[in-house]
């Protein structure tokens, strides 16, 4: 009984072709710029813009916070006795912790 025989097209076994096919394997898993690290590269970049936008939002929020504080004394004062516990001389200050 004579065994099938597969034959490969002849353009696969141009030189050509398998040296293209050997550098796209090469890029695509040996190179030290492979698709894998791009991915990962892609997605810690997104990451970092996400967290520079919420960090200037954050920073546009506090500038306007600050900005309303210096503009009214009675928010200046509320925001010192809120945050730092601040009173008037004849005032006395109790502060509750819970457990």
């Amino acid at each position: 009984m004579r065994m099938p025989q597969f034959s490969i097209p002849p353009f696969l076994l141009n030189k050509y072709v398998i040296t293209a096919v050997v550098f796209l394997v090469w890029l695509i898993f040996f190179d030290r710029h492979n698709l894998i690290t791009q991915f990962k590269l892609k997605q810690e970049l997104t990451s970092l813009e996400k967290e520079k936008q919420y960090y200037q939002d954050q920073a546009v929020a506090v500038e306007a916070e600050a900005k309303s504080l210096f503009t009214s004394a009675e928010k200046l004062e509320k925001f010192a006795r809120e945050e730092y516990f601040m009173k008037k001389d004849h005032e006395e200050v109790f502060v509750i912790v819970e457990e």
